[in-house]
């Protein structure tokens, strides 16, 4: 164990090529050393709390790609791998609040009927966004689309005065019609129209790694389709609970939003 965790101090010290970088913080990245991978030949079964974790090889080991949590707790966490627990610290990080307001009013706090809708919509979220795929991970990632980020990720956000779930993507601020394009190779894992999200797009580049594209004023992919890093996926909109027109880009890792500028 030792040795291992003074090689993983040997690789937070050095930039990772085409990984994200590693910031063990609430809503970052962690990247943990699990095996030797000159000798373990298939990447190895690794868990965060009770999900499969992102696995990928460099430098001759086999490294856990960890999405920690927006409300993680600071201090001592595991990983669970061939039965045995390894250990990283999570750091503190203090997130900005950020105040919008929102005409319809019930896109803030919403009625019965659209209640019920939400429900079932993050019950869908949830299973895409945890999905696990085989083929090993596409991690060198573009930015999907031009302009400014108005809106960073983690923001504590209030809606008319109403405290609501913290920011859990990059906004990119553009016209509507911008092409959005895929941030990385994958497949094309659910296109739909969702309450507060809009127009969506979710793509899998393997091994857990989810990316998310919303708000989008069209969709020009379908379930199935197999994307190379680049091709359009669809246009900046406004569809959804939107002030503007941009796009609201999600990465995912074992099923948590992480940083998305921490793959840029």
């Amino acid at each position: 164990m030792k040795k291992w965790l003074l090689f993983g101090l040997v690789l937070y010290s050095g930039q990772l090529l085409a990984f994200p970088r590693a910031n063990p913080v609430p809503g970052g990245i962690a990247i943990i050393p699990v095996a030797d991978a000159t000798t373990t030949v298939t990447a190895p079964v690794v868990q965060y709390e009770g999900k499969r974790v992102t696995v990928a090889q460099q430098d001759g080991a086999w490294l856990a790609l960890v999405g920690i949590p927006l409300d993680a707790q600071a201090g001592e966490h595991h990983l669970q791998a061939a039965g045995s627990l390894i250990p990283f610290e999570v750091q503190p990080k203090q997130y900005r609040t950020q105040r919008i307001r929102i005409n319809d009013n019930n896109k803030v706090e919403p009625d019965d009927e659209s209640s019920q809708r939400i429900v079932q919509e993050l019950a869908v979220q949830k299973g895409i966004k945890s999905r696990y795929s085989p083929q090993a991970a596409t991690l060198d990632f573009i930015r999907p689309a031009p302009g400014a980020d108005t809106g960073r990720f983690g923001m504590r956000r209030i809606f008319n005065g109403q405290q609501r779930n913290p920011h859990s993507g990059m906004d990119i601020a553009a016209a509507t019609g911008t092409p959005v394009k895929a941030t990385a190779a994958g497949r094309v894992l659910h296109t739909g129209d969702f309450f507060f999200s809009g127009n969506v797009v979710y793509v899998d580049h393997g091994s857990g790694v989810i990316s998310m594209y919303a708000h989008l004023s069209q969709i020009t992919v379908k379930p199935g389709d197999n994307l190379q890093q680049g091709d359009i996926v669809g246009a900046v909109g406004s569809t959804g609970r939107a002030t503007g027109p941009h796009l609201h880009w999600s990465v995912y890792l074992n099923g948590e939003a992480v940083d998305p500028a921490l793959f840029l």
